[in-house]
Order: C-alpha cells, then structure tokens, then sequence
C-alpha cells in the first residue's frame, strides 16, 4: 500500500517548484529527445504542464503519466538553459518517486533494485558470475572497441554492440591502491562507481596511477555500493536512501579531504542529487550528506585543481594522436566541469585535441532511458556518432562511463575505427611516457 502521507508531502513540494516554469519553451532548443521527436510532450515544458494535474491523472491514467515522464534522458540540458532556474531534474525525480509510490515496481524492478543492487556482496557476485559465463551467449564485434553482440537472438541486447563484462572487477585488486602518505599532503577518498568497477577497470587503474605519481594517499574502503541513480530514476527512494546510508557509513568524512570520482554521473548524484534527497532524512544523516557532497570532486577537476598538472612541451611527439573530446551532460551541465579533461588530454604530448562540433549534445545514453527506448537513444547517439566521425580523430575521450559505452555501441555498429578513452588515461599514459 502506498504511503498517502508521504505521498501528499511530495505532492506539495512538487506543486511548489511548478509554479516557477513560465511555459516560455527555452527548453525545446536544447532537448535531445525533442530534437529527435518533435513533440511537446517530450520536452520538459510539455512534462511540467502534465505534472501541473498530476493528482488528478495519477488517478485517471498512471501508466500513461508514468509513461511520458520516464521519457527524459535526466540530462539536464533543460535546467543548464532554463531562464527561470527551474529545478527540472528534481520535478522529474520527485514525480517519478510519487508515481512508483503509488503504482509500485515491477516485478523486473523490484528484481534488479531490492534483490540486487542494493546488496553490494551479491551484485558482486552475480556480475562476477556473469562475466564467466557471458562468452555462451556474445560474441566480438570490434577488436579496437572492445565491443561485442549477442550471438542469439535477444529482446535486450539484440541489435547492440556493447562493451563485456569485464573478467577482473576493480574492488577485487584495489587493496593493491591503498597507499601511505606521499609527498602530497592530500587523502583522497576514491568512490569506484559500478561501471567503471565492472566495465571499465583499466579507467580506475589510470586514476590509481595519476594519484600515486601525484603522491596522494588513496582510501578505498571494501564494500562500496552503487551511487543510486539507478534506483532515483526508476522512482524507488527507498532503495536509493539505503544506498546512499550504506556509502555514507563507508566513508567516513573524518577520514579523507575529498572524495574523488572518474564517473560523471556519480560525482553528480553525490554532490548535487544526494543533498536534495537528504533534506526528507534526518538532520544528522542529512549534516553528513552535505559534508561528503562539499568534497566530491571529479577527478579531472581534482587533479587540475587540487593537485596540478605536469606537462613538458619538449617531449612533443611528431606523430601525435588526434582526439576530439565529448562533455558528459552531467559534467559540464550539472557541474561546470568542462576545461579541466581538455587540459588533462593537453597535457599529453602524444595527443592533439580537435573539437568537435556541438561537444556538449547528449549521447543519447540516459542510463535506464537507453534500455526502454533504445530505438530513440541510438537516433540521439549517431548524431554524435558523426560528429566524432567529421573530426577525423583517432580517438574519442569522455569523463563519463556511460557516454564511454553509447559511444562505443554507435562506432562499433558503423565500423568506425575510433577508439574511446577516458582523459585520465591520457594523461596517465603522458606520466609513464615522461618516467
């Protein structure tokens, strides 16, 4: 049964923020989706003007209301332009939160987010399982990728390239990272994030190897868990507080200067998502929330601006590698971080940075947004695809793991031999060049 006061209690916070759209249509200009469809509905405008009724059609149609709210990339490029400042994300995770309160998770969800996600050990173990047996049901793609595809017919994967699991997950070794006190007096704290713990471990060992020539102490603590979006997204808050409770208990604020991060969205939802959702805890949890949100840092911007960058222009290589580079929405959109993985990539003389055109238009990934409406996501993603393809850059370099995996389906699907990689490990690469 759903929770009619709480339920109530967000209706009213929701009201509270609508009041401040003023329906001007700012937002159209900047929506990926709209671009795509055309229609108002799918942009923010046309989602708040719903969600003024709310209460009444949550009653008359929830599945319909459900339906247009959960397509939205949460990009965030409607609230980076909104002249009014409105706190789009925010509407839309707290409809969502009042819809799932009142309709319930599927069964799928309730599988994936109470059974499994929210049990760090058994998601663990569960991917750890599933790398082992993945090779029984895909097959390679692209060599340079690293891409592969289902070898059956699939209604999930079908049609993807997609990146593997991989086959030694980074919690596994990152006892091998802990570190004593170098030449920095810094202590950082390093949040994995489940993609790059999972998908992309190579990424964090390049962030292990920028922090230990640095000499900055790293703190892993064991256990970590899975920031929440998933979870927020899908409207289930009591999975995301419970998340959020087990990684504040982990790390402890006492025991690092700042907590740093190489997945975009991660650092977002720490720092931005997590103190709005604190507000409905209790004030001590609330305090720790703020305290660990004021020291999360992305890891390009912490290196640049915490530790600093080391170049040597007289080690240019001649033969030097083009790169263009994509800005994740949720790092340059919802957190300002754009110069800092330019200078990262600047930084290595072996690497040319090229712009593309449009480098901030979303890819198209939106997380749970991808795998529900994979057709419009893979539209969104190859005008991407071909704004790589006009720089004619060998390679591609993003701060966000899930952009990292969009851009790697639409390369792979179009036989575009365009590696992706993470600016960390750029610059990771130009300290072992210089050593």
């Amino acid at each position: 049964m759903p929770d009619v006061k709480k339920l109530a209690g967000l209706m009213r916070d929701l009201e509270e923020q609508l009041v401040v759209c003023m329906r001007c249509g700012m937002c159209q200009s900047v929506c990926p989706l709209y671009a795509e469809t055309g229609r108002e509905a799918d942009v923010a405008r046309g989602k708040l003007a719903l969600l003024d009724g709310l209460l009444q059609e949550m009653f008359k149609d929830p599945s319909g209301v459900k339906d247009r709210l959960d397509k939205c990339l949460l990009c965030g490029s409607c609230a980076a332009g909104c002249p009014s400042g409105v706190s789009v994300l925010e509407i839309f995770i707290k409809a969502r939160a009042i819809l799932t309160g009142y309709m319930g998770l599927s069964l799928a969800k309730k599988a994936v987010l109470r059974g499994m996600l929210v049990h760090p050990e058994i998601f663990d173990c569960l991917t750890e399982w599933a790398s082992r047996l993945q090779k029984l049901f895909i097959k390679p793609a692209n060599d340079l990728l690293g891409t592969s595809c289902a070898r059956f017919a699939s209604p999930i994967i079908a049609g993807r390239h997609f990146k593997p699991l991989t086959s030694k997950q980074f919690h596994q070794i990152a006892h091998r990272y802990h570190s004593q006190p170098g030449r920095s007096p810094i202590k950082v704290g390093f949040f994995i994030g489940c993609l790059i713990d999972k998908i992309f471990p190579h990424v964090a060992e390049a962030v292990m190897d920028v922090l230990q020539h640095h000499g900055v102490m790293v703190f892993i603590p064991d256990g970590q868990a899975c920031c929440g979006i998933p979870a927020l997204s899908a409207g289930d808050t009591t999975t995301f507080n419970n998340l959020l409770k087990h990684n504040l208990e982990i790390f402890d604020v006492q025991s690092f200067d700042y907590l740093v991060t190489a997945c975009a969205t991660c650092t977002s939802t720490l720092k931005k998502i997590w103190p709005i959702m604190a507000k409905d805890l209790p004030d001590s949890v609330e305090d720790r929330v703020n305290q660990l949100a004021s020291r999360t840092l992305d890891i390009n911007q912490f290196i640049v601006g915490q530790v600093g960058l080391e170049t040597n222009e007289e080690t240019k290589s001649r033969n030097t590698t083009p790169v263009t580079y994509h800005d994740p929405c949720h790092l340059k959109k919802s957190l300002g971080v754009y110069s800092e993985p330019r200078e990262l990539i600047r930084a290595n003389p072996d690497y040319n940075l090229h712009e593309m055109a449009d480098p901030d238009w979303c890819c198209g990934l939106g997380g749970s947004f991808n795998i529900q409406y994979y057709g419009i996501s893979s539209e969104i993603g190859s005008r991407k695809r071909d704004q790589v393809q006009a720089t004619g850059c060998a390679a591609v370099a993003t701060g966000c793991p899930a952009c990292m995996l969009q851009l790697s389906d639409m390369l792979s699907q179009s036989n575009i031999d365009v590696s992706v990689i993470h600016p960390v490990e750029i610059y990771a690469k130009s300290l072992v060049r210089r050593s």
